[in-house]
């Protein structure tokens, strides 16, 4: 470059220039709402009548709040407090709250004991959600939970649920013990030594009723939303891992396995919930012993976790086909038997595919539970069509009763799905 060029430039930048702010129309709240509200005729037209819309139900839901009545004796007290504000009688909630949660023969005095055992069950539950976060010995108040809450909320002696659980305990160590030589012959054992024990340990039972005995609880005296709860929980529970043994029996090679597995799914899935019920409460009788007394709550357990566990078979079987068969193969080529194949490799993967599929079940299957009421079981929807809006003191609310069974149970379905959500981001292993 010349002496004359190089004089004629005045001056050359060696730093960058600060950026300038962004218009005010392009930053923060505004930028979102044109982005995501705004951002044609046609998002601006569906804004402005979703805004119409929850304004107009805000309009109606607010008063009712606002003016509502939380103390009167009956629904004619009620209305006169209220004097046409147009506010709702939330005086039925307060009024009949624990029957609602508790239904109304359980002992009031004893209602501690459903109270206490739902508190566990988060303490319970927490280790197996949440692996990560707590120790494996706490996987032992887990296994305890389910004998602990029978005790506290139907009662009787404390060597009943003893019983039951020693007999799971002995059962396992006999399985323990002969599953290296056949698993056949493993769970044989396994079931004989858990029956021999129960048998025996029923006479004990029976000769001491009142050792450590709550109040006993019939069936019969249990409802409202502890009654959605204990069905909800125990069938799920119990759905889960029957709907994996109907998935894997139905890809099983051997025929009358896979034969069985097949006509129980579909025939299961072919009737609907309602006429298992029925079942359940009427027809199974007939097929009992004069004489034998088959627990109500039990028989619908049954045929609701038959109902659930099929759809839950059917939802692990996608997951197992969406595996590429690479993934068999592998698990072959390491030498490992079916057994250990299926829990290390191919169903980690099928149920972490089949995780929306089985949240979506629990959730309905939770739902369903309200269609006990049916067969006179006083659950939460029924103790609102019966004993509450039956008497003459409250009947004619309707929407505040049945405003509050859906919060409950929306919390109960919401708190579940955003667990699944928070699962399955836990167990994305793809980096997108």
């Amino acid at each position: 470059m010349s002496d004359s060029h190089a004089q004629s430039v005045a001056f050359v930048r060696d730093t960058v220039i600060p950026e300038s702010p962004p218009p005010a129309l392009e930053t923060g709240v505004v930028k979102w709402m044109r982005s995501n509200l705004f951002s044609g005729w046609f998002n601006t037209l569906l804004t402005l009548a979703a805004i119409w819309f929850v304004f107009m139900v805000l309009s109606v839901v607010v008063p009712w709040f606002a003016n509502g009545v939380w103390e009167a004796s009956d629904i004619r007290q009620c209305r006169e407090i209220m004097a046409g504000s147009g506010g709702g009688c939330f005086a039925v909630i307060a009024d009949r709250w624990q029957q609602l949660l508790f239904g109304f023969k359980y002992p009031s005095e004893e209602y501690w004991r459903p109270t206490l055992a739902f508190v566990l069950l988060f303490i319970a539950i927490a280790p197996l959600l949440f692996s990560k976060m707590f120790p494996r010995w706490m996987l032992v108040l887990t296994a305890l939970y389910p004998f602990v809450a029978y005790y506290l909320i139907w009662g009787g002696t404390i060597l009943a649920p003893l019983v039951a659980l020693l007999g799971f305990v002995a059962g396992y160590f006999a399985y323990a013990r002969v599953v290296r030589r056949s698993f056949a012959g493993a769970a044989a054992a396994g079931v004989v030594v858990a029956v021999v024990v129960w048998t025996l340990g029923g006479y004990v039972s029976a000769a001491a009723p009142g050792f450590m005995a709550f109040e006993p609880v019939a069936s019969r005296e249990m409802g409202g939303f502890m009654l959605n709860l204990i069905l909800g929980v125990v069938c799920v529970s119990l759905s889960l891992p029957l709907g994996i043994l109907l998935a894997l029996g139905r890809q099983s090679n051997l025929p009358v396995v896979k034969g069985i597995c097949v006509v129980f799914i579909e025939f299961i899935r072919g009737v609907p919930l309602i006429t298992l019920l029925f079942v359940a409460n009427v027809v199974l009788a007939y097929f009992l012993p004069p004489g034998t007394n088959f627990d109500l709550i039990v028989r619908v357990i049954i045929m609701i976790t038959m109902f659930a566990s099929a759809y839950i078979a059917e939802v692990i079987r996608g997951g197992l086909a969406a595996l590429p068969k690479g993934q068999y193969e592998g698990a072959e080529s390491l030498g490992l038997d079916y057994a250990q194949s299926m829990r290390l490799i191919i169903l980690p993967q099928a149920l972490k595919i089949s995780i929306p599929g089985i949240v979506n079940v629990a959730v309905g299957l939770f739902k369903d539970t309200t269609l006990v009421s049916i067969i006179s079981m006083f659950d939460l929807v029924g103790m609102i069509r019966g004993p509450i809006l039956a008497s003459t003191d409250w009947n004619g609310v309707y929407w505040e009763l049945l405003g509050l069974a859906a919060l409950l149970f929306f919390v109960v379905c919401y708190g579940i799905s955003q667990y699944s959500q928070w699962l399955e981001r836990q167990l994305q292993t793809d980096h997108r």
